[in-house]
């Protein structure tokens, strides 16, 4: 067989076992290793190890356990709570306020977390009950928690970007601040999506929380100071390049760490938590990491996106064209493939094709991760759906997937808006000190 049909072969082997549940590294390992082995038989068992062992000691994603390590101290020491009782102070009086409060809080706890499931999943089990409690509609507090929580992978430390940058050899800083203003602008889409469902359809926000005083209000933000603070100086010191990333994520797990122990939270019940919870996470992610660059070696040998960049260039298709052809396909694969596998599937067939037509592969990672999200939250897969669900067990699915709508719309908003400015991804990266 040719190297085009080998490739062929094992992209169709991998979606069958991806269909079937089988665990996304293990799978991409086990097809990359045998496709190696019928290329180059002697080249297989030294490729497995090699890139195991290569990834296993790279010091650049010690971040992602540290990020990790960051997010759970913030859950048990009670400051993912704090930044929503901020939020909440601020908006909640406003028609659809707890909503947006949620959106608010998700995206200030996927600034510690780097995880979107995390986010939801912490400001569900906060913001769900106050919701409830004010008559809100089953769709729009659902949708909000699991759109939320979407922002995880896009506002920086984001785990997707530490493996687009580990694939695409880019830097992990850059990526994290490219996620900033679009992660705010993300935001900010949210709550004008919240502002028109319920302009539109008042009753499924029909009670507004009681005004805070003034007083109150900064209070609440003071009692948020902790982790406004960690943020701030972990992005700004990014930014200014007083630290790395690496170094940004230790100094941010170092202060979560302290304010966990001044407010008392850390107790050998929630250490045993907290570390449990944060080796799970970081051994699934390295375990996709392994065996994506086992796949990515794979592909190489066959050759097969030299070619298919070839026949692209043959056809003359520009530069943005392809992007946008990428872009909608990302969103169909979303449907039926969860986001992790999408981009280690597709990274390293991508990247031969658009980085050669000049396309800025910092500006593309923005737009991959925003279709990314838009996949958490798409039928029949949406795995923050199934989070939801997972809070709110009396809740029908049905009713999950209706209220995530309007966000998801504000997902494809973003998108257009980023690929007509792209400036709005690529100012902080350009600007920062290196």
């Amino acid at each position: 067989m040719s190297g085009t049909e080998i490739a062929l072969l094992g992209f169709a082997v991998l979606f069958i076992l991806l269909f079937i549940r089988m665990p996304v590294g293990l799978t991409m390992m086990l097809v990359g290793a045998v496709g190696i082995y019928l290329i180059r038989p002697q080249a297989a068992l030294p490729t497995l190890a090699g890139e195991i062992f290569s990834e296993a000691t790279d010091y650049p994603l010690t971040i992602i356990p540290l990020f990790v390590l960051m997010g759970n101290l913030a859950g048990v020491s009670g400051m993912s709570r704090d930044l929503y009782d901020a939020a909440h102070s601020w908006l909640g009086s406003f028609r659809g306020g707890l909503a947006s409060a949620t959106i608010v809080g998700c995206a200030g706890f996927s600034a510690l977390s780097g995880s979107s499931l995390a986010a939801a999943v912490t400001m569900g089990r906060v913001s769900l009950p106050q919701m409830q409690r004010y008559k809100y509609d089953d769709g729009l507090a659902a949708g909000s928690i699991a759109a939320g929580g979407t922002l995880g992978i896009l506002i920086p430390p984001s785990a997707g970007f530490v493996i687009y940058a580990i694939l695409t050899e880019e830097s992990i800083g850059r990526l994290f601040l490219a996620g900033v203003l679009p992660g705010l602008l993300l935001t900010a889409l949210f709550i004008a999506a919240i502002w028109i469902v319920v302009k539109r359809a008042p009753e499924k926000a029909p009670q507004s929380s009681n005004i805070v005083p003034l007083i109150e209000r900064f209070r609440a933000l003071a009692r948020a100071a902790w982790i406004l603070g960690i943020i701030i100086l972990t992005i700004g010191g990014i930014y200014l390049g007083v630290f790395s990333a690496v170094e940004a994520a230790g100094i941010g797990a170092v202060l979560a760490l302290i304010v966990t122990i001044i407010r008392g939270a850390l107790t050998w019940e929630n250490i045993k938590d907290v570390f449990a919870s944060t080796l799970r996470a970081s051994g699934t992610l390295f375990l996709i990491l392994f065996g994506a660059f086992v796949f990515k070696t794979f592909v190489g040998f066959t050759g097969v996106a030299f070619s298919i960049a070839e026949w692209i260039e043959a056809q003359g298709f520009t530069g943005m064209q392809i992007v946008i052809a990428f872009l909608l396909m990302f969103i169909v694969l979303g449907t039926f493939l969860e986001g992790f596998a999408i981009l280690v599937l597709t990274v390293p067939l991508i990247q031969p094709i658009i980085e050669p037509l000049g396309i800025n592969m910092i500006w593309f990672g923005v737009l991959m991760v925003i279709c990314l999200e838009m996949g958490l939250i798409s039928p029949p897969v949406g795995v923050n759906v199934f989070v939801v669900k997972g809070i709110a067990n009396d809740m029908p699915l049905n009713t999950i997937f209706r209220g995530i709508w309007p966000f998801w719309f504000a997902m494809l908003i973003c998108i257009i808006m980023i690929v007509v400015f792209p400036q709005i991804a690529l100012f902080l990266p350009d600007t920062m000190n290196r």
